[in-house]
């Protein structure tokens, strides 16, 4: 008889339960999250069909199981309405109901891309994460100019430009100059370890002969879309991006909203990045963006035109063709 087991994740503990086809449950119990409680208890468990809601610390019990060949379901933490919308919500609770939705066949799952894709994500998102914090520690530097009253040039952070800010003798200055410079170097050799992977890439090099797309956004978006083939349209990849309409619907009358914003919140900030720096080019692309941008402002014309060009690239990573401008 199969076991269907529904996993409750937290950072320092889990809550499983464990049930049968029938919807008897056999077992309810809170343990550690440490490899080897984890190992104990599913071993004891035996074979059986685990479903775990996508919560930020699910990926080490989720590869754990994975290399024990465990059947695994990652839920969908915005789609788990049972969940969500409980009026008594415990772990226990929830752990229940994620065995129940399993068991029914009716778990709304998210995408898990294979383990290379997503030690590629990690590598992205790392970058990502220091360019962030590399734009907060100059967006501090101008902050303690500006109060100072203190002009400087438009860019103060361009090569040979630190040592005049050095110059100014402000030690807050100065402390940042000094993790901006650290923040380089780690973004240098992150950016050339994605460099490498692109060149390796026949798809990033396809992406590539789009104008502005470079190595780091080409390997981004195959890091984040993963596999193609998973999307039957290019419809389906623009709504994993968040970049379709929300749609309301009342009898006969259907309302279109802003877009859904659900999905990859990265490849859909990696996308709108590549509009600005395409824009710098003639392509059938920019004339898009340009034509709509007079009746409906650029902020609504770079959203469409983000995903115009991700329905661009679909067709260029399934029929392996290059950019045609």
């Amino acid at each position: 008889m199969t076991k269907y087991v529904g996993l409750d994740v937290h950072l320092r503990t889990c809550h499983a339960t464990v049930m049968n086809e029938r919807g008897r449950i056999l077992k309810q119990e809170k343990f550690p999250n440490e490899r080897q409680e984890i190992e104990r208890i599913f071993k004891r468990i035996g074979d059986a069909k685990v479903a775990m809601e996508a919560c930020y610390c699910w990926q080490p019990i989720y590869e754990q199981l994975e290399a024990m060949g465990r059947e695994l379901k990652l839920a969908h933490p915005t789609k788990t309405r049972i969940i969500a919308e409980a009026k008594i919500k415990t772990d226990t609770i929830d752990s229940e109901a994620l065995a129940h939705l399993l068991r029914a066949d009716l778990l709304p799952t998210s995408y898990v891309p294979p383990k290379e894709f997503r030690k590629l994500r990690e590598r992205v998102r790392l970058r990502a994460y220091l360019v962030r914090e590399r734009t907060r520690f100059k967006n501090k530097i101008r902050a303690e100019l500006a109060k100072r009253g203190i002009r400087v040039l438009k860019n103060p952070f361009a090569k040979g430009r630190a040592t005049t800010l050095e110059e100014l003798g402000i030690e807050t200055v100065n402390h940042c100059l000094s993790m901006i410079g650290a923040l380089d170097e780690r973004i240098k050799q992150v950016s050339k370890e994605l460099e490498g992977e692109a060149n390796e890439s026949k798809e990033a090099k396809l992406l590539m002969t789009i104008p502005g797309v470079g190595h780091f956004t080409a390997i981004a978006i195959l890091a984040e879309i993963g596999d193609i083939s998973r999307f039957s349209d290019p419809e389906k990849l623009c709504s994993y991006a968040g970049l379709v309409p929300s749609v309301h619907q009342s009898g006969a009358t259907r309302y279109y909203g802003r877009i859904t914003k659900q999905g990859s919140k990265m490849l859909r900030w990696v996308l709108q990045e590549c509009v600005w720096t395409h824009l710098r080019y003639d392509t059938h692309i920019t004339r898009f963006f340009l034509r709509l941008a007079r009746h409906k402002g650029k902020k609504v014309a770079a959203v469409a035109t983000a995903r115009k060009l991700l329905v661009v690239m679909y067709w260029m990573l399934v029929r392996n063709e290059k950019f045609r401008a």
